[in-house]
């Protein structure tokens, strides 16, 4: 007997925000500026890497906190990373870093994400979030326009651990009080969000916001097609 659906789950980053300007584009234009030869997709495929560092350092301690020192040589490592085999130097990293973050950026709300959460609250469901971003999740769920609509908030920051490890998923369960076959989470990260959700016994559905659709999974383009897995 299949369960009956009574929560869902969605990932933030890029499944309900996004930055902008992109930072892949940002890193790679002020890093070209400093004469590294990078691309968007080059920066785009070592991000998931360089965050995992970056996220790692602040479950040991939070980066902002440290001491000048240590705190810089956190940045240095994290663009370091960022550029990873474009053969920059150390400092060339940490200037990009420096540069970009006098630039600034913000989160933006996709046009669909706040009617599919409303779509879920409509249907008496409960209604979560599950993220590898860390402790300013709050703040960022209520400039846009998230927080009415969510029940519980779950971060790597609060469990310890990343997507795809079972803990993330499971405390989010655990606050919601459903088993894992009554939910469904949606990512847009294969290895982090479907691997993560099927390993736990969660529905796991794709945002492909690319149209890339070749996945062993229910894949969504936009996330008012969350109404027909739900």
């Amino acid at each position: 007997m299949i369960a009956m659906i009574r929560a869902v789950f969605f990932d933030f980053f890029n499944t309900l925000a996004y930055f902008d300007p992109a930072r892949e584009e940002t890193y790679a234009g002020i890093a070209a500026d400093l004469g590294v030869k990078v691309t968007p997709a080059m920066v785009t495929a070592a991000l998931p890497e360089a965050d995992a560092y970056w996220r790692a350092e602040n479950f040991k301690q939070p980066v902002r906190q440290r001491e000048q020192d240590d705190k810089v040589a956190v940045y240095r490592e994290y663009g370091v990373r960022i550029l990873a085999g474009t053969g920059a130097t150390p400092e060339q990293a940490l200037q990009m870093l420096a540069t970009a973050f006098s630039r600034g950026w913000v989160f933006k709300s996709f046009p669909d994400s706040v009617p599919a959460l409303k779509l879920v609250k409509q249907r008496k469901m409960i209604t979560g979030l599950i993220s590898n971003v860390g402790q300013e999740i709050d703040s960022y769920c209520r400039e846009l326009g998230f927080e009415p609509y969510l029940d519980y908030k779950v971060t790597s920051f609060e469990v310890g651990f990343d997507k795809p490890r079972p803990e993330i998923f499971q405390l989010a369960l655990d606050k919601a009080g459903v088993r894992a076959d009554e939910s469904v989470f949606i990512g847009d990260v294969y290895e982090q969000d479907i691997v993560g959700a099927r390993g736990v016994g969660m529905k796991p559905i794709l945002i492909s916001r690319n149209g890339i659709t070749s996945y062993d999974c229910i894949v969504i383009s936009d996330l008012s097609r969350v109404q027909d897995h739900i």
